[in-house]
């Protein structure tokens, strides 16, 4: 693979989820080769409103330029919650390098604690943290919550189709939206960094696949099967998508977890802030994600040993703070 732009596809998804037997095949077959070959894609689809999520930015800007003292007074209450505030440099994304130079603020399902029936639904209950100074913000979010995990539902039909699994096979493993939409904010850099610290470390995501959305200010890079780094800036109208650890472990490899990044900018952009909204799309906690069976035989053995979904996010969560 060289290393340029065309190597990340655009796939009209609007194709799959409007589309005829025949339209769906195509882009399950694009997306089998996105996911198999580098693991990211873009998707243009209008499934989201564009209203909605310039809504989310708008709201996502305006709680970052909140005073530190109220967003610290939401900041996770330790690295199993997984909800809240997370400030500048409390993430390192990648161990071996400084905290990374971003915050960021997690939101997760909204529960109603008066429908849990038993003590043990309480004593287990994590809340969203909500700022109260921001009109509509709550509102948003959800909504955009709800939204994304439309998406994600027909996206896990796509994915099933690409992999010749029945239809309700990733479906019915995310059906309890344990998902986590998180907005980030990388501040202007008005001091130099320290050595070997960026924005974001390299990495690769934990559940089964990113939808990410992204502002025009750039600065995302794809590492390829060569090693390269590619960027993978702002495309209007389209989501960029990436598959995750998850989603590598219960195919054996077929669709792989790529590293990616975001890099401090060499130009005037370092003054400026990035903003962008990643919603992590993860199984079920108690989903047993082990090998799919077509994705193995005597020759490709299983790579990994069965993990749940939740104990292999709170591993990597541990690890990250």
């Amino acid at each position: 693979m060289s290393g340029n732009l065309v190597e990340i596809p655009i796939i009209e998804f609007d194709r799959f989820s409007k589309g005829n037997t025949e339209s769906q095949n195509i882009v399950a077959d694009q997306i089998y080769d996105a996911c198999h070959k580098i693991g990211f894609m873009y998707l243009k689809s209008n499934k989201i409103s564009s209203t909605l999520i310039a809504q989310v930015f708008g709201q996502s800007q305006l709680f970052f330029n909140l005073p530190l003292p109220i967003k610290n007074r939401l900041s996770w209450s330790d690295e199993f919650s997984n909800r809240g505030y997370v400030a500048v440099e409390r993430e390192k994304l990648n161990i071996h390098r400084p905290g990374d130079l971003k915050e960021a603020f997690n939101i997760g399902k909204e529960v109603d604690r008066n429908q849990l029936t038993t003590q043990k639904e309480q004593a287990n209950l994590i809340l969203n943290q909500w700022p109260t100074e921001l009109t509509g913000f709550r509102e948003t979010m959800l909504e955009f919550y709800q939204a994304c995990s439309e998406f994600v539902q027909t996206l896990c039909q796509a994915f099933a189709l690409a992999l010749k699994l029945p239809d309700n096979f990733f479906t019915s493993n995310h059906n309890q939206q344990e998902h986590t939409l998180r907005l980030l904010h990388y501040p202007p850099l008005k001091e130099s960094s320290k050595p070997g610290q960026i924005r974001a470390g390299e990495h690769s995501d934990y559940g089964s696949f990113t939808l990410l959305f992204q502002d025009e200010v750039g600065g995302l890079e794809v590492c390829t099967v060569n090693e390269e780094w590619v960027a993978a800036p702002s495309i209007p109208g389209t989501i960029v998508v990436n598959t995750g650890d998850l989603m590598q472990r219960w195919t054996n490899h077929v669709f792989c977890s790529t590293k990616h990044r975001v890099i401090i900018p060499n130009d005037d952009r370092i003054n400026l802030s990035r903003y962008s909204i990643a919603f992590f799309c993860h199984p079920n906690n108690d989903t047993q994600i082990s090998c799919i069976e077509s994705c193995q035989d005597i020759n490709h053995p299983p790579l990994y040993s069965p993990i749940s979904a939740g104990d292999y996010l709170i591993s990597r969560l541990q690890a990250s703070y």
